[in-house]
C-alpha cells in the first residue's frame, strides 16, 4: 500500500491502527463494507521473553462493527498474531485494546452510541 492509501485508510479506521496492522483485503456489497487488518509480524518484547526465541503461529480473528461507511454496516476483521515463547506452554499476543469492553464495538463508536463521543 502507497503512503497515499494509507493515509486515506487512516481517516476512515481506528486511530493508531497501522502502528500494528496492515490492510490485507476489502469488499463491499450494496450494504456493506468489510475490511480485513493482519498484525504486523513484530513479536511483543517483554521481560518474560527477553533472550528467548518467539515464533509466529498463526492468528485469531475478532469481527469489529465500526461506523457505518457511505450507508453501508461497516466490519473490520483483525488477525491478531500469535507467537510461541521458545521453553513456555501456551500462546502469546500482544495486548492491543480494539473493541470498547464487553461488546464487538470499536471503541470510539462504542461511545458514540453510549452517547460519550
Amino acid at each position: 500500500m502507497s503512503p497515499l492509501e494509507q493515509e486515506v485508510f487512516s481517516y476512515y479506521l481506528p486511530e493508531g491502527v497501522f502502528e500494528w496492522f496492515n490492510v490485507v483485503s476489502g469488499s463491499r456489497t450494496a450494504t456493506s463494507l468489510h475490511v480485513i487488518l493482519e498484525e504486523k509480524n513484530v513479536p511483543p518484547h517483554t521481560p518474560e521473553t527477553e533472550g528467548k526465541h518467539l515464533e509466529s503461529k498463526g492468528f485469531k480473528e475478532i469481527d469489529v462493527e465500526d461506523f457505518p461507511v457511505r450507508g453501508r454496516k461497516t466490519t473490520l476483521t483483525f488477525r491478531r498474531r500469535v507467537w510461541k515463547v521458545q521453553g513456555r506452554d501456551g500462546l502469546l499476543k500482544r495486548d492491543i485494546p480494539l473493541v470498547w469492553e464487553g461488546t464487538q464495538l470499536e471503541r470510539e463508536f462504542a461511545a458514540f452510541l453510549k452517547g460519550e463521543g
